[in-house]
This record gives C-alpha cells, structure tokens and sequence, in this order.
C-alpha cells in the first residue's frame, strides 16, 4: 500500500539491497579512501597533541613532519573520494607475472603472518640471531623453498650477518637473547 503524494511531487523509491550491494562493489575505492582518511586524522591528532618544550624546537620541531604527513594522507583521501563518485575507476593490474584469474593464496599469507608475528613475540626473549633466523627460515618456507638442509643454514647465517652489521657497524643496538656474551 503506497501513501498518497502531492501532484508533482517526485516519488522516491528506495533501493533494494541489491542495488546497495553493486553501488558498493563499483565503488569500493571508498574504502581506501576512508582508510586514508582515518589513519591522516590520527597522523594529525597525534602530532597536533605532542608535547614539545620550548627547548627542544628549531625551526623545524618534532611535529612537522607528522603535520605534513596527515594532511597530506587526509588531502589524498578526499582527492581519492571526490575521484570515485565522479566515476573514476583504477585500472586492474595487468603485469606478464600475475595471472588475475587465480584466487588469493591466503595459506601463504597466513603463514608470512604467522612468521612475522612468531619473530615479534620471540625476539625479546630468544634474541635477533635466533628469532631472525626462525623469521628468515620461515619465509622461506612459507614461499615454496623446502630444503630442509640448506634453508635454516643459510637463514642462521644471513641473521647472524644483519645482527653484526646493525649492532656493530652501524651502532642500532639489537636485542641479543641468549648469545648476548657471546656476540
């Protein structure tokens, strides 16, 4: 039952579901563009509630570059937004390596996840040689390398090189876990 309307008044008819779920699908730039934007306020709120002493600033003080960071974030995601529903649409990717048609490989994913994640938990307490080690090895096999023999070898070793350059020669000090003494 439809309720009357005065003569030359347009009738609005709502959307279905449907047409909701398409307007979104073609517009899904939105998503990013409110990423963007949420991320550039917190950029901006952060650097805005800084405390700075007077001492500490030079012409060009700690909130600078935060500043300009979050407006430009927050710039670029109105730009991207103000692009979108003016019908603005950004092309697929089309490389010669990436094959479109494939779905994602979320197990290789979820694995690099968990790999990074197990290297954040474990770096204090075992140290950089052996949590580097453990992140490097697993990457690896997370991308399709499985040699048993030589992968934890050369991730052992390629760990143990970045912790002698950091700590050592460039003097950004890492945590060294057990084998602190002995490195």
């Amino acid at each position: 039952m439809s309720t009357p309307t005065a003569p030359g008044t347009p009738q609005s008819t709502p959307v279905p579901a449907s047409g909701r779920r398409a307007w979104l699908r073609e517009h899904s730039e939105l998503g990013v563009s409110a990423l963007l934007l949420l991320i550039g306020v917190l950029v901006l709120t952060d650097a805005l509630t800084m405390h700075v002493e007077l001492t500490q600033r030079g012409p060009v003080g700690p909130r600078t570059v935060p500043v300009v960071v979050g407006t430009a974030l927050v710039l670029v995601a109105v730009l991207l937004a103000v692009d979108v529903l003016r019908g603005g649409r950004g092309e697929a990717e089309g490389g010669e390596d990436v094959d479109l048609s494939e779905p994602a490989d979320w197990r290789t994913v979820l694995l690099l996840a968990g790999v990074f994640l197990g290297n954040a938990v474990l770096i204090g307490p075992l140290g950089f040689p052996v949590s580097g080690a453990l992140l490097f090895w697993g990457s690896a096999y997370a991308l399709g390398s499985r040699h048993p023999g030589r992968d934890p070898l050369i991730a052992a070793g390629l760990s143990l090189f970045t912790y002698v350059v950091f700590n050592n020669l460039l003097g950004v000090p890492l945590p060294g876990g057990p084998l602190m003494g002995v490195l």
